[in-house]
């Protein structure tokens, strides 16, 4: 697409911003955690409807598709999360979340606005680009089970018996789901960088998760009397501590993983020994080897603490969510990477680390047969993100998603935001003949 027809789609942005900045300060005053978020889904409903877009709703229970056919060409699908965090924010912004306990703390109204922008631009421009443009709001991606639901829905077609979701079995080639299965998928996240720039990496950017829950059993007892009980504390408390000799003695240095313990619970009361103690985990790897090692080893470290115990038997594993490596395709990043930098200029765009946070945006991809580009946008204030890089403090002076204090700043994230969706999509539709 030529740049005069490109800017031409991006012009009306700036009469659309006030608006647009007004959708973001709503969706951060009333988050919505996942799978509950009917009113964040009905809002951009609303949107792609009054923007001329054959909207489904309910899929996947809160999903939310808009599909805008514009003659022959490529299937573009632009994705964005819905849900928040249960998290209690602490920003003092005037239009901090009004929900007791529940935070945008990872940023998905940014991208929410910013797909409702770029799905706006988009349909006021179709006179310039032809295919077909699949927007996609999507639910439940912080407990890793939204992409998945709505596969399972029927988005591309209906998921054959026996498949997995995201293992692409059934996804819909002749077009038969939700939504017409698209030929690439595109999503960006608002990350603790400057806002203003885009970083990516290419390859696996995102790491796998698995999330597990252990409960080790003892026996409980009187405080005063411990060697008539067995210590179910004590023995989780060895294994929180034998954890950590997992990634440092047993993941060759070349190789990534992290092993954090985010939730140690037992007993109720000081002098009561109690019958078992609960540890919730999270697992980060990029590769299936290692993630597999690494679980191994989780597992024999349990069951030897509860043996070493005398453990009455052996402790209980769940898996609480599970995330797969998020891959992007090395064509597509280079392709919309060429279109930014004619955009946005050079200087807007670098490559970073792979990210040990987890996605299921790639679940989209996989189960659609297609190729993912996965970007970063910054969001934080650009003067503090430079103060903090020189002074060597950005780990401690800029909040990273998931803190009470995560808050984007308006702009230039959100102008930057619409504008890459768009770009992006541009990339790849046709120009018009």
């Amino acid at each position: 697409m030529s740049d005069s027809a490109r800017d031409t789609v991006l012009a009306p942005l700036d009469a659309r911003m006030a608006d647009l900045e007004s959708l973001y300060e709503d969706l951060h005053r009333h988050p919505e955690l996942g799978f509950q978020e009917a009113r964040t889904a009905a809002e951009a409903a609303r949107r792609l409807t009054s923007y001329g877009y054959e909207v489904t709703t309910g899929i996947g229970r809160t999903g939310v598709t808009g599909v805008l056919r514009n003659g022959p060409g490529p299937v573009v699908l632009l994705r964005a999360d819905m849900d928040a965090l249960p998290v209690t924010e602490r920003s003092g912004l005037p239009y901090a979340s009004a929900v007791p306990g529940v935070m945008h703390a990872c940023g998905h109204d940014v991208h929410v606005t910013c797909l409702a922008g770029a799905a706006d631009l988009l349909a006021a421009g179709r006179e310039h680009w032809s295919g077909t443009l699949v927007v996609l709001f999507q639910p439940a991606e912080e407990v890793g089970d939204g992409a998945r639901a709505m596969i399972e829905d029927g988005l591309f077609g209906a998921v054959a018996d026996g498949a997995e979701a995201g293992s692409g079995a059934g996804a819909g080639a002749d077009g038969q789901g939700r939504v017409p299965t698209p030929d690439v998928v595109l999503a960006q996240h608002v990350a603790p960088l400057g806002a203003g720039l885009i970083s990516y990496a290419p390859g696996a950017c995102m790491a796998a998760s698995d999330s597990l829950k252990i409960t080790f059993h003892g026996t409980g007892g009187h405080g005063s009397r411990p060697e008539t009980a067995v210590d179910p504390i004590v023995m989780a408390a060895a294994f929180v501590q034998r954890l950590q000799s997992v990634v440092a003695r047993e993941v060759a240095p070349k190789d990534r993983a992290v092993v954090t313990v985010g939730s140690f619970q037992a007993g109720d009361a000081p002098n009561v020994i109690p019958d078992q103690a609960v540890v919730q985990l999270s697992v980060r790897t990029f590769d299936e080897d290692v993630r597999g090692r690494v679980l191994a080893a989780i597992d024999r470290i349990a069951k030897a603490e509860a043996t070493a115990s005398g453990a009455p038997r052996e402790p209980e594993s769940e898996v609480l969510n599970t995330f797969p490596v998020t891959r992007n395709d090395d064509r597509t990043l280079e392709q919309v990477n060429a279109a930014f930098t004619d955009h946005f200029g050079a200087q807007r765009l670098f490559g970073y680390e792979p990210a040990a946070g987890s996605e299921d945006a790639g679940l989209i991809a996989t189960a659609a047969g297609a190729p993912l580009y996965y970007w970063w946008l910054g969001g934080w204030d650009p003067d503090e993100f430079r103060a903090a890089m020189s002074s060597g403090r950005l780990a401690q002076d800029i909040p990273s998603n998931h803190s009470p204090h995560f808050t984007p700043v308006k702009q230039p994230t959100l102008t930057m935001g619409v504008q890459a969706l768009t770009v992006a999509a541009l990339s790849h539709l046709e120009p018009a003949r």
